[in-house]
């Protein structure tokens, strides 16, 4: 995989099935099928994927949250397949979603994180997010999770 073969477009119901798989591949707690769907029905201008030669190598899934006082996206799932790790892919999601959120009019991006992948809390610090809080049990599991933020300069 070369970062600058990929391509970065919007999902498709006929990537459901293939981003599926990836999500159960790496996660203990999964999203269901139906789960996609509904992210794609409700949030289908902020849910990418990553693609090389038409095979979906990663997909992040953002929302646009209004508290009244802010408004800022909502990174709701964000994978990339294994043997994509390390090579920029993430970083080229992430950037992508955080510039749909900034054209979108928010003021910053939040996440979750689970309190025991720390590889995946370097990897959202060196993108420039940092802990706000943590929520106890969080997961179906009840593992707590951090709450991560980025604002953006305004």
């Amino acid at each position: 995989m070369s970062v600058e073969n990929i391509t970065i477009r919007r999902a498709k119901k006929a990537d459901l099935s293939v981003i599926n798989n990836i999500e159960k591949q790496l996660f203990t707690d999964p999203w269901d099928e139906s789960a996609f769907l509904d992210a794609l029905f409700f949030y289908q201008n902020t849910f990418f994927v990553a693609e090389e030669n038409g095979k979906i190598l990663g997909f992040v899934i953002a929302g646009i949250e209004d508290t009244g006082e802010a408004i800022y996206g909502h990174i709701m799932n964000i994978a990339t397949v294994p043997e994509c790790r390390n090579q920029g892919l993430g970083g080229r999601l992430m950037q992508r979603i955080e510039f749909e959120c900034l054209v979108l009019g928010t003021e910053g991006v939040q996440l979750e994180v689970r309190v025991s992948n720390k590889e995946a809390q370097r990897f959202y610090q060196k993108m420039g997010y940092s802990q706000v809080f943590v929520i106890g049990g969080y997961y179906s599991d009840g593992e707590d999770a951090i709450l991560m933020m980025k604002w953006f300069d305004n």
